[in-house]
C-alpha cells in the first residue's frame, strides 16, 4: 500500500500541529485501516482528525466502531451516576442491592471490589448466547440467574486478588444498576439518555437497529502478518512499532505474573465465537456488553472524556454530581493484575501515574507517556481517558487491532503529544 494512498482529513487548533504531523506520520509509517483521534482541552475540540486507506469506503469522524474495553469506563461513568443520585455507595455489598447474588459464597463482595476487578468471577465458564444480551433478554434474569450460581475463584498463588475481568465485570455491573436503577434501565439505555443524549454524541452499548449500517468492521491484524512484519528492520518499512525480538521479549516478561490464572482454558465468552472479529457480528453487536462491545467515534469518547475532565460538567450542563465525580476517583488502590501493577479508583477506572521505584518495565509502558490520565482502554488500539489536572479529553479509536500492543502503546504517542502542546500553551 503506497502512503499516498492515506486519505486524512480533519484539523486541530493552533498549537497542536505536531499533533496532526504525528498522526500523518503514524497513518503512513504503521498498518492501519481506519482510525479517529479527536482531543478535548478546556472544553474545546482542538484536535479532529480522521483516516482511512482508501477513499470512498464511507469511512468518516462520525463512523461507529467497536472500542471494546474502552467502554468499561462508560460503566463506572453509569455507576457514578447512580451515587450522585443517592442510591448507591462504593463500600455497600452487591448483595445490599441484589440479595440472590450471595449465593455460593459471594455475600461479602464490595461494590469496589467489582469495580476494581477483584470480584473472583473473571470468567463463567460457560459461552453466553448474544440474543441474551438484548435488554429485554436481560430484564428475564437471563444473565442474571448464570451470575447467582457463580462461586468466586481467585488466582493461584500470586498474592493479589485482582484479576482482569476483560468482558465480565460489563455483565455483573449491569445486573446490578438495572437493579438499582428507578426506571430499571440496563447501562446501555441509561447511557443513550443520560449521556449521549445530553452531549449529542454517538457512544453506543447496544447498537439500534438503524444504526448498524454506521459501525465499520474491526480487522485483527494476523499473529502471521505481525510476525513477518516484525522481522523487517525499520529501514526496509516495517509498518509495526516493535521487532518481533522486542515483541516476545515483552511477551515472555509477562508470562510469570499470567500463571495461576482463573480464565486458561476457559470457553469463549459467546456461543458460536471462535475468532474476536466475532464482535463484529449483528447479534453481538445489539447486545449489552458493556465491557467489551461499546460501539462508538471517537469524537464522542472525546467529549464524553471531556466532561469527566471537568469533573461531571461540560459547559453548563452537569450530567455527573460534583460528589459522584469525586467519589468515582477516590481511594485509588495499587494491586498486581497479572500483566503487571495497575491503580484503580473505587468507581473502576485505571489512573495512570508518575514512575516510582517500585515500577517494572511493564509499569513503566503502561503508564509512561500518559500520567495524570483515568480512564482504561481497548483491545488492540482503541483509548478513552481523561486528564483532570489540564482538562483534557482524549478519544483515539482504530478499526485495525494489534492484539501485541498490550498497554495501547500506538495511541499512547498521541496522549503524550498532547500533553506536550498542553504545556506549552
Amino acid at each position: 500500500m503506497s502512503s499516498n494512498s492515506i486519505h486524512i482529513h480533519g484539523e486541530v487548533a493552533p498549537g497542536f500541529e505536531s499533533v496532526k504531523a504525528l498522526y500523518e506520520h503514524n497513518m503512513r509509517n504503521l498498518f492501519e485501516k481506519q482510525t479517529q483521534l479527536c482531543v478535548y482541552h478546556k472544553g474545546e475540540k482542538v484536535v479532529d482528525l480522521w483516516a482511512s486507506v482508501q477513499e470512498g469506503d464511507g469511512f468518516s469522524a462520525d463512523s461507529l466502531v467497536n472500542v471494546f474495553s474502552s467502554g468499561k469506563s462508560l460503566e463506572a461513568i453509569a455507576m457514578a451516576w447512580l451515587y450522585g443520585k443517592g442510591l448507591l455507595t462504593y463500600d455497600a455489598r452487591v448483595i445490599d442491592y441484589w440479595p440472590e447474588f450471595g449465593a455460593n459464597g459471594k455475600q461479602a463482595l464490595t461494590i469496589a471490589e467489582l469495580m476494581r476487578h477483584e470480584a473472583g468471577l473473571a470468567t463463567f465458564g460457560t459461552s453466553i448466547p448474544p440474543e441474551d444480551l438484548l435488554p429485554e433478554n436481560l430484564r428475564q434474569n437471563r444473565i442474571g440467574k448464570i451470575i447467582e450460581a457463580l462461586p468466586q475463584k481467585f488466582r493461584a498463588n500470586q498474592g493479589s486478588t485482582r484479576e482482569y475481568h476483560a468482558v465480565t465485570r460489563g455483565w455483573i455491573v449491569n445486573e446490578v444498576f438495572r437493579r438499582i436503577d428507578p426506571a430499571g434501565r440496563t447501562i446501555g439505555e441509561f447511557l443513550a439518555q443520560e449521556i449521549s443524549g445530553p452531549l449529542e454524541v454517538d457512544a453506543n452499548i447496544g447498537v439500534q437497529a438503524h444504526d448498524l449500517p454506521r459501525v465499520v468492521d474491526v480487522s485483527p491484524l494476523s499473529v502471521r502478518f505481525q510476525i513477518l512484519e516484525g522481522l523487517k528492520p525499520r529501514f526496509l518499512g516495517r509498518r509495526m512499532e516493535l521487532n518481533v525480538v522486542q515483541t516476545v521479549v515483552r511477551l515472555i516478561r509477562l508470562l510469570p505474573g499470567l500463571r495461576g490464572g482463573t480464565t486458561a482454558g476457559s470457553p469463549p465468552p459467546f456461543v458460536g465465537m471462535e475468532k474476536i472479529a466475532f464482535f463484529n457480528d449483528r447479534s453481538v453487536r445489539m447486545g449489552e456488553t458493556p465491557s467489551a462491545n461499546a460501539t462508538c467515534s471517537a469524537r464522542a469518547l472525546a467529549r464524553i472524556a471531556a466532561m469527566m475532565s471537568s469533573r461531571g460538567k461540560f459547559g453548563p450542563t452537569e450530567l455527573i454530581s460534583g460528589a459522584a465525580w469525586q467519589a468515582m476517583h477516590d481511594a485509588p488502590d495499587r494491586k498486581d493484575m497479572g500483566f503487571g501493577t495497575t491503580t484503580f479508583t473505587q468507581g473502576g477506572v485505571a489512573r495512570f501515574q508518575a514512575a516510582d521505584q517500585s515500577f517494572t518495565e511493564a509499569d513503566h509502558r503502561f503508564n509512561g507517556g500518559r500520567e495524570g490520565f483515568y480512564g482504561w482502554m481497548g483491545l488492540g488500539g482503541s483509548l478513552f481517558q481523561w486528564h483532570p489536572e489540564h482538562d483534557i479529553g482524549f478519544g483515539y479509536v482504530p478499526t485495525s487491532l494489534n492484539v501485541f500492543d498490550l498497554f495501547n502503546e500506538r495511541g499512547k504517542t498521541y496522549q503524550a503529544e498532547v500533553l506536550r502542546c498542553v504545556q506549552r500553551r
